[in-house]
């Protein structure tokens, strides 16, 4: 097993890669939450600041980007918001109807954007068809929009949105619905949303400093936040700074001296923040999420060797590393909490006769235990990245041990964030990724990186070819919401039985708060009306 440091990305492959990290949000991004409810009842401070530790800089606040999509709820309202408990609740919508193939948003009376100006129903159309214009590849929008065309159109005497799908998508509401909506000063100036903010959110971007703090201040006159929530109410924080801090260990030791009010951690340092009377929100997610890279000409393109490679694993073992403790194998794709999730992957992932499979797809061990076949032995590039979580390359050399067993050669590579991006979406160079993933709340938010086109066209890193599941998400597709999720669990059945993707362990993050009470809605995201800052 070669074992190969962590590289970094030179700036040119930077900006390219900042492009591309939709890849990160699947990989991950957050998922449901729930309420985090304090240790103590104590006063509350009026207009303080509250500090929030972030992982990454954010080079570009565009909400349609996949940097900016990430602070957006502090800006930028939605049509319907996602509770922790999976509800749909309304945004700047009050009311909405959905069929196989549209759906209709009536808005919300007297809502006015950062400037002033009063949001119409042809502004939230004009922002949703930007979002969804092909020709601008927001990475972020990608990541929420649903993957068949659709139009949108308004009519702002009657006050209400209504979108048209090329062919049936089960989670219209869910997915166009819960876009950040952009008011007309940002359309009119789509580069300035790099650098501020142009939305009817509870928050407007203050201050912008290349490499942070990121300064939000709070708006007055807002009131049609998640259930009626407004600004203004007692121990709202009057500024929201998002500071930069990329060690998970550095963001525990600032939770635990008040250097920050909230972060999100979801390695082994969570430990050492027990019995500290932090404020807690766990989010669900799938530890170890892998890709098998498929792409012509690459070991991995041969079913029957992924098939192999899975089944010689030991599940419980890679799950007890991957959560630094007494783990739990993964279910499914996505975490616990999502939509359609199920009981999926023990039942139909290979197990067991992996030197059999490779004898049977032409596989040999030469004289030195290295597997060979036409000349040619089988050699993998196996990559993670600590960014993604602290177990991750442990993970990855847990399974490169198992596999180098079988007679494999791999070639370990623990990466920078932005080289593994590069490595996924620019030039294709590796065999096995591992990842971090609650996955999307809804199993249609997989199908870019389960089929369709590659890069640049497309999400598809992995270059999946997998007709069983292209055929059963055009059915589910056609299903509504309610009666869809057997279908659904029959396409990730296919996936897991063709070994293009695994899962390694059910886990999670956690939202902690130090003299904060905050909520967490879709995504794992804190409700920015909802925090409270304690003395």
């Amino acid at each position: 097993m070669r074992r190969r440091p962590a590289s970094f990305a030179p700036p040119r492959i930077r900006r390219q890669a900042e492009a591309l990290l939709v890849a990160a949000s699947a990989l991950v991004g957050g998922c449901h939450g729930g309420d985090a409810r304090p240790a103590a009842h104590s006063p509350v401070i009026m207009d303080g600041i509250v500090r929030v530790a972030t992982a990454f800089e954010i080079p570009d606040f565009h909400p349609y980007s996949q940097f900016g999509s990430g602070a957006a709820q502090y800006a930028y309202d939605p049509l319907v918001h996602v509770t922790s408990g999976g509800e749909v609740v309304p945004g700047l919508a009050t009311s909405w109807r959905a069929a196989s193939r549209s759906a209709d948003f009536t808005l919300r009376r007297g809502v006015t954007c950062s400037d002033g100006t009063v949001l119409k129903a042809s502004d939230v159309a004009r922002s949703l068809t930007h979002a969804a214009d092909p020709r601008n590849r927001f990475a972020g929008a990608r990541s929420t929009l649903p993957s068949v065309p659709f139009t949108v159109t308004a009519d702002d005497k009657a006050g209400t949105v209504s979108v048209r799908m090329s062919s049936p998508y089960s989670f219209v509401v869910r997915s166009v619905g819960m876009l950040p909506v952009v008011c007309p000063a940002g359309l009119e100036d789509p580069r300035s949303l790099a650098r501020s903010t142009s939305g009817t959110g509870p928050y407007v971007l203050s201050s912008y400093r290349s490499g942070g703090p990121y300064v939000f201040v709070r708006r007055k006159g807002y009131a049609w936040g998640p259930g009626g929530a407004r600004t203004g109410v007692r121990g709202q924080p009057q500024r929201i700074v998002l500071s930069v801090v990329s060690q998970e260990s550095t963001a525990a030791n600032l939770l635990l001296t008040g250097g920050v009010n909230l972060a999100r951690l979801t390695g082994p340092d969570r430990a050492r923040l027990v019995g500290h009377g932090l404020t807690t929100a766990d989010v669900p997610a799938v530890v170890g999420l892998t890709f098998f890279n498929q792409r012509r000409g690459r070991p991995l393109s041969d079913p029957a060797v992924r098939r192999a490679l899975v089944a010689a694993l030991d599940r419980q073992g890679l799950a007890n590393v991957a959560v630094g403790g007494s783990g739990r194998p993964a279910a499914d794709l996505t975490a616990a909490d999502a939509v359609c999730h199920g009981d999926l992957a023990a039942a139909h992932l290979p197990s067991g006769g992996a030197l059999r499979t490779l004898r049977e797809a032409g596989w040999t061990k030469g004289a030195d235990g290295a597997l060979v076949k036409d000349g040619r032995p089988l050699r993998l590039r196996v990559i993670s990245s600590p960014d993604l979580g602290s177990t991750l390359p442990s993970v990855g050399e847990l399974m490169a041990a198992t596999w180098e067993g079988l007679g494999v050669r791999v070639d370990l590579v623990s990466e920078s964030l932005n080289a593994l991006v590069s490595a996924l979406y620019r030039d294709g160079n590796f065999d096995v990724v591992v990842g971090t993933s609650p996955g999307p709340s809804l199993p249609a938010g997989l199908i870019p990186y389960l089929s369709g086109p590659p890069p640049a066209r497309g999400l598809n890193f992995a270059h999946v070819t997998n007709p069983a599941y292209d055929r059963l998400v055009a059915q589910a597709l056609r299903e509504s919401e309610e009666a869809s999720c057997p279908t659904w669990k029959r396409a990730t059945a296919e996936v897991f039985r063709a070994a293009d993707a695994l899962p390694v362990a059910d886990g999670a993050s956690t939202v902690y708060g130090y003299r904060t009470t905050f909520s967490t809605g879709s995504g794992g995201e804190v409700v920015p009306t909802s925090i409270r800052l304690h003395r």
